[in-house]
């Protein structure tokens, strides 16, 4: 959790720099959109604004205590004046954003203030998007909306026009991989967990996660078969990956790792072998980096992507799996 604007200005500067500066002058606006990539700080920023606006002790400069109630009722969930919307399984439903509505007409609890924030902004219904966006046009006084999303190009376009727009950007990969050795994580599962998240702390679980270390040796084994026949990948699918990646979260990280393999084929035959992260496999990668072409490496990081597009639109993993390895069979990287 962030917890103070210069905790916040480490990692996002131009975003702390234009929050406090709306902060101090009085100018927040009504309605912002927090877009970026994945463990960027965009929560973490809106809980930080959220707990300055409330803090019952905070200095001239607008930093929170983090200790008096309204603080940590915020980082809690339980602040009568703070609200926070998530999807309801698959999307956020128009029955989430009228209970917002109905809380909103009412007074204040303990401030004159109101402020709520929208997780996964995108999943909105069309009603649900729709019933916002006659919130938002119609702004209540002293009211702060953050909405959070990943995919900004799936917000309609209203709503974007009433938002003012703070773009998150990915925290630099070189940064997350040292302070992950420093702290003793094993150099090849800090490289890529650096690779697979923007946050230090969820890369730092990541290398933490006995799950983890096996999954990587899953994905080489898989990749080692598609290089000897589909029907022995088909075989490992079933013996190895189907009982091992069991839900979408999981065979969706079995395929960044999958990606992972490829892209350091790309790069020893760019002649950046310093980029490979499977270096205990950097031998045979080399020898089927030797044998294989460009051409046939690119098709088959697209096909991987193509399946992990195919997985967020909810189509059946399995299928997802079985389909990405005929794929990846039938255009061999052997020449």
């Amino acid at each position: 959790m962030i917890n103070t604007w210069s905790e916040l200005t480490d990692i996002q500067p131009l975003v702390s720099r234009m929050l406090q500066n709306s902060i101090s002058k009085n100018r927040l606006a009504h309605a912002y959109l927090f877009e970026g990539e994945k463990a960027t700080g965009k929560k973490d920023s809106a809980s930080l604004l959220a707990r300055s606006l409330f803090c019952e002790h905070r200095d001239e400069s607008m930093q929170p205590c983090n200790e008096c109630t309204n603080c940590r009722r915020i980082v809690s969930g339980n602040h009568p004046d703070v609200h926070i919307i998530e999807p309801d399984g698959l999307s956020i439903k128009k029955e989430q954003i009228q209970y917002l509505q109905d809380e909103f007409t009412k007074k204040a609890v303990e401030s004159n203030r109101k402020f709520y924030v929208i997780t996964h902004a995108e999943k909105m219904t069309v009603q649900a998007a729709n019933s916002l966006l006659k919130f938002l046009e119609e702004p209540l006084a002293d009211t702060v909306a953050i909405l959070i999303t990943e995919q900004p190009q799936r917000i309609l376009p209203t709503i974007l026009s009433r938002c003012q727009v703070i773009t998150f950007q990915p925290l630099p990969t070189h940064l997350v991989l040292k302070k992950l050795i420093d702290e003793g994580a094993d150099p090849q599962s800090a490289q890529i967990a650096s690779l697979l998240t923007n946050s230090f702390e969820e890369a730092k679980q990541i290398c933490l996660d006995d799950w983890f270390a096996q999954a990587q040796r899953k994905v080489v084994k898989l990749y080692e078969a598609l290089n000897q026949d589909y029907l022995k990948a088909l075989i490992d699918l079933q013996e190895e990956w189907f009982g091992f990646f069991k839900d979408k979260d999981q065979v969706d990280r079995g395929l960044d790792l999958l990606l992972l393999i490829y892209k350091d084929l790309l790069y020893i035959q760019l002649d950046n072998k310093d980029a490979v992260v499977f270096k205990s496999k950097q031998s045979e990668l080399e020898r089927y980096a030797l044998q294989s072409q460009q051409r046939k490496v690119a098709e088959h990081m697209e096909a991987i992507l193509e399946a992990k597009r195919r997985l967020m639109s909810n189509t059946n993993p399995q299928l997802v799996m079985e389909q990405l390895v005929l794929n990846l069979q039938e255009g061999s990287s052997f020449v």
